[in-house]
């Protein structure tokens, strides 16, 4: 990809602006073609994969940094973000933390876009799980449950919807008002039965389809709670209890390596709760038939994803390309040497 729009500068795109350029659609698509690019061995990752910063009291700051290069997109670019995490307060998924993408050129370095990252972060987020779900969820399922209802419990909703036309829709939160007006909300949007649970428990139990999607460090769903034959998607740190992951059929995360960056993860596999001779596939082999995806009805399984930072370069490439057909952003002058 040669520079586009050279004398134009650097397109600066709002939260605002990524609300129309990006769907819940575009993000399952995109992420079911990254895994088979990264199969075709299309990206490139630095190594390690991801800069952190971890800052104590008082500040309980948290910097990541992550970049990739799509050599079949011929992009680059890197994903940075910035959040409170106290081990009580957690703003990862709200809009008041830091989070952008910085997409360039890979042939010259030229600088193309500054994209505000909250939208597409939390459709990508739930969307790289999600589109796994074609090959693993059970046939025709009819209940989802949602452990968690903040942005990811959100984002997953939609991108299962355009999957699947479940019929009953449970819903679970830390407070009462918050899970009933959810509930209402979802109702009629989606004109479908939509019923507020008073325990993660009750949400699961029979579920077809459990997203566990919360903030909190606390262990929110047990093995015993789904019945058989059922898909739990795990969006976050400790939705399913450490020593329960060995007793699902098939476990399959996007990226071993990059779980392994985890603490939460690693200390799982350190303690031998969970092992890679274990793992049935990583997701990119599921999608790309090298793995089998759902063998048998009763079989429950388990998919955790840790997140892509190529997909992330992906989604706002799709972005940046549909502003300048749309004419949307603001444009910001490139350094230039003075005459």
């Amino acid at each position: 990809m040669k520079t586009e729009n050279k004398d134009r500068g650097v397109l600066f795109l709002s939260y605002e602006d990524t609300l129309t350029l990006f769907s819940a659609k575009d993000a399952l698509d995109i992420c079911e073609d990254v895994y088979r690019m990264q199969k075709r061995g299309g990206v490139v990752l630095p190594n390690p994969p991801s800069l952190k910063m971890d800052v104590g009291k008082p500040f309980h700051n948290h910097w990541h940094l992550k970049a990739a290069l799509l050599t079949e997109r011929e992009i680059t670019g890197v994903r940075f973000y910035n959040y409170l995490d106290d081990g009580d307060r957690n703003n990862v998924g709200s809009l008041e933390r830091l989070g952008y993408v910085i997409l360039s050129d890979p042939y010259n370095g030229h600088p193309l876009a500054i994209i505000d990252d909250h939208w597409t972060y939390g459709l990508r987020s739930a969307a790289a799980p999600i589109v796994a779900a074609k090959w693993l969820a059970p046939a025709f399922p009819k209940t989802l449950a949602l452990v968690g209802i903040g942005t990811m419990g959100t984002s997953a909703l939609t991108c299962l919807m355009e999957l699947f036309p479940f019929t009953q829709i449970r819903c679970t939160s830390r407070r009462a008002e918050t899970r009933q007006a959810f509930a209402q909300k979802i109702s009629t949007q989606f004109c479908i039965e939509a019923i507020a649970c008073d325990s993660a428990e009750e949400a699961v139990s029979n579920a077809d389809i459990v997203v566990g999607s919360t903030t909190s460090s606390d262990v929110m769903c047990r093995e015993a709670w789904l019945k058989k034959g059922a898909l739990f998607i795990s969006l976050a740190r400790r939705e399913l209890a450490p020593d329960d992951w060995q007793k699902m059929d098939k476990v399959v995360v996007d990226s071993w390596e990059l779980n392994m960056t985890q603490p939460v993860f690693r200390n799982m596999v350190e303690s031998n709760l969970f092992s890679r001779d274990r793992l049935h596939a990583e997701i990119a082999d599921v999608v790309c038939g090298d793995r089998i995806g759902r063998a048998h009805a009763d079989e429950k399984i388990l998919i955790h994803t840790g997140g892509l930072v190529s997909q992330d370069i992906a989604c706002n490439h799709h972005v940046y390309l549909r502003a300048i057909a749309e004419k949307k952003g603001l444009w910001l002058p490139r350094a230039s040497a003075r005459s």
